[in-house]
């Protein structure tokens, strides 16, 4: 039986400790204060509309505060389905109430997501941002580096690095099962990008572009142009950049295939063999564009060895492009996968799916005991770092190294060539010309930094 010390307490020693309390509370983050009222964050959305609407739908248990987009009509969607929100078609105006909200969700066009992103780091917020985390490698250095500084829970969205399928393929490649992995390759059919008019119709792509417009079009009465291209180069709105996923496509925008689903697929890789910064990368595909993302290519990136695992060759393949293997039949022919090499066999896998090959060799094969915690979600998963103070599994250490990456293919592909890559100066130390694309312009007023 445990027994408990009974102690009398002066006055002035409650006073003193009553007082302490007062003070650790208010000097306390303001979440953490608002958990002693209701024990839920205060959020402010940030593109409520498209994946923004479907982030927001995944935090509504928590209090909805404020929406901004510069969409009308999707902010007053979103409007209406949280009455009580301020609404705000500007971000940056949105943090003159920054005290009434402790968290942002950011789901704007890619070329936004950096600015909106280091507003709320400086102001103090938990951040939960789409992806890509940003628009080009400069940027995300940025937000990596200051992101390093806050003690604010950080995340982005890429949601399948919460499943249990690709948590077990880490925890296959990791322990050994295929052997040391020297090559891996990543490919995915879509091809968001410059293609020709019979590959648009075969793909059924609404959109067939070849150059940029310049015939001036009248925005419509819902859009903000001139919001919706923020740090972008001014142009005459054109309907072949929005609605929907259109402005992929446009380097000044976003950067095609790569930087969408390169976020998504290339997490495999980099999380199971530890990858962060390579040392060379070099790309191919058609003519590179001066406006247009491709709409098929090839990334290889070498990356040097790491801890007790050896040097390893990633290859990226999208739209018509897929690995040699692929194309002579030696594995199955996914639409979309990840193949990891190993010494001892292969891993095939894709979103929901493994395979270890060949199939005969693993038949009977004790594998290795789960290791690593799973998620409960990606969005809860947040939701319970900003509440507990821990580290989110896509945070922005992590996501900003596989954000450059994923940039730096796109940058060799404009380039041309191989680059070589200096990942402290951020510099292709053989090719000068890539630093155009390494840190683009900004239009003045929409400054990161």
């Amino acid at each position: 039986m445990t027994r408990i010390q009974n102690r009398s307490v002066s006055r002035r020693q409650f006073n003193q400790t009553a007082l302490g309390a007062a003070v650790a509370a208010m000097s306390a983050p303001a979440f953490l204060r608002g958990q002693n009222l209701n024990g839920k964050l205060n959020i402010a959305v940030i593109g409520a509309g498209g994946r923004g609407a479907a982030d927001t739908e995944e935090v509504q248990s928590e209090n909805i505060v404020a929406l901004c987009d510069v969409n009308a009509n999707s902010l007053s969607a979103a409007a209406r389905r949280f009455p009580g929100a301020k609404t705000f078609s500007d971000f940056r105006k949105l943090f003159d109430i920054e005290k009434e909200f402790d968290a942002c969700v950011i789901a704007t066009c890619e070329h936004t997501h950096a600015l909106a992103t280091m507003l709320a780091l400086k102001h103090d917020k938990h951040i939960y941002c789409e992806k890509p985390l940003t628009h080009d490698i400069w940027e995300a250095r940025q937000i990596r580096e200051t992101a390093a500084k806050s003690k604010r829970a950080h995340q982005m969205g890429i949601q399948i690095h919460a499943t249990e399928n690709y948590h077990r393929v880490v925890e296959l490649i990791q322990g050994g099962v295929i052997g040391p992995v020297r090559e891996a390759h990543v490919w995915v059919s879509r091809a968001w990008g410059l293609q020709s008019e019979e590959d648009a119709k075969k793909n059924h792509d609404i959109v067939y572009v070849t150059e940029r417009p310049t015939k001036e079009q009248t925005p419509p009465d819902w859009l903000n142009w001139d919001l919706w291209l923020g740090p972008a180069a001014e142009r005459p709105f054109s309907d072949v950049y929005v609605p929907g996923p259109k402005w992929y496509r446009w380097w000044d925008f976003g950067n095609g295939t790569m930087s969408d689903l390169g976020s998504h697929f290339n997490d495999l890789p980099f999380w199971a063999l530890k990858l962060q910064a390579p040392i060379s990368v070099e790309a191919s595909g058609p003519p590179a564009h001066p406006d247009i993302a491709p709409a098929s290519m090839t990334a290889t990136y070498e990356y040097a060895a790491r801890g007790d695992m050896p040097a390893v060759r990633l290859s990226w393949h999208q739209g018509e492009d897929k690995p040699e293997i692929w194309k002579q039949n030696g594995i199955p022919q996914w639409g979309d996968g990840h193949l990891f090499i190993g010494d001892k066999g292969m891993l095939l896998s894709n979103y929901n799916k493994h395979l270890l090959l060949p199939e005969d060799k693993f038949k009977g094969v004790t594998l290795p005991e789960p290791t690593l915690p799973r998620s409960p979600e990606h969005h809860k998963q947040w939701i319970d770092a900003c509440k507990s103070g821990d580290p989110t599994t896509a945070n922005f250490d992590y996501s900003g190294w596989l954000t450059e990456a994923n940039h730096l293919g796109n940058v060799a592909f404009r380039v041309g060539k191989k680059l070589e890559w200096d990942a402290t100066a951020m510099k292709a130390t053989n090719a000068p010309e890539a630093d155009q694309y390494i840190r683009r312009e900004r239009r003045k007023g929409w400054e990161l930094i």
